[in-house]
């Protein structure tokens, strides 16, 4: 069970990575529009948001392959940032896209689920 919500915790962190992509170096770009439905004048109007927002995704992902470098002693680093990927992603569901439910929130509440679940059982 602890493999698993590792593997969990570890693609959480590698979608993070993947939101940070985006966010600072796609966000006027192809790939950046399609993905945040932008037309190309509103991306270049708040791209220097985008990247700022990218960057804070950027340390979810660090924090969280910290948990996971630490190894079992990483326990409440991975519940702290999978916390603050899960807050982060209700609040972006609120008031950016539902979408965010789906690609943060459900794999955030996965993690947990598995890392209580792991330390139950180990």
């Amino acid at each position: 069970m602890s493999l698993i919500a590792n593997v969990v915790v570890g693609l959480v962190g590698l979608i993070h990575v993947y939101i940070l992509v985006l966010e600072m170096f796609l966000w006027d770009k192809p790939a950046g529009l399609r993905a945040f439905g932008q037309t190309p004048a509103s991306a270049a109007a708040t791209k220097v948001l985008a990247a700022n927002q990218g960057l804070y995704n950027g340390f979810l992902a660090a924090g969280l392959f910290w948990g996971l470098y630490l190894g079992p002693e990483g326990f409440g680093v991975k519940v702290f940032f999978l916390m603050c990927v899960f807050v982060a992603g209700l609040y972006g569901a609120a008031t950016a896209s539902r979408k965010i439910l789906f690609v943060q929130v459900l794999p955030a509440t996965i993690g947990l689920v598995l890392l209580f679940l792991s330390r139950s059982m180990g």
